[in-house]
């Protein structure tokens, strides 16, 4: 029997491959436990409709990314921080940098994006990348100035 399947199963395959089935198989285990349906010409179009929905929209994910990316690439941010000569009280992290990008340049990020491989412990202006993912990634300069 022709099943689609309608959930990713690590033995079976992944969501909307179509598979061949034994019968029983079919009928006592995949279609009670929802797993796949029998491959009927509306379920496959149904199919081909939800991947292709699921395809456009991962599409304009992709086009914002990179919208957010041009708008933040080679800007500038400063963030102001507590310091004695050179040395700051605490640091500049992967958190503080995102917030001034948010509160800065209007641009949504999460900190994870930040890449910055320790905080920054002293007044400086460097630059630190921002990565979504993808291919798609920014170089964004941010200055620590003393309060």
């Amino acid at each position: 029997m022709k099943m689609i399947l309608l959930k990713d199963d690590k033995k079976l395959g992944k969501k909307g491959d179509l598979i061949t089935a034994s019968d029983g198989f079919a009928f006592n285990n995949l279609i009670p436990r929802k797993i796949a349906k029998p491959a009927t010409e509306q379920v496959i179009a149904a199919v081909k409709r939800d991947e292709a929905k699921q395809k456009k929209e991962f599409d304009a994910m992709k086009e914002r990314l990179r919208e957010d990316a041009k708008k933040i690439d080679k800007k500038k941010v400063i963030i102001h921080a507590q310091a004695k000569g050179d040395k700051l009280f605490g640091s500049v992290t992967q958190k503080d940098i995102a917030a001034a990008i948010i509160e800065q340049l209007g641009v949504n990020i999460e900190e994870k994006n930040v890449l910055l491989t320790a905080p920054i412990k002293e007044l400086t202006t460097r630059e630190v990348r921002v990565d979504y993912g993808f291919g798609i990634s920014a170089g964004i300069v941010v200055a620590i100035a003393s309060k």
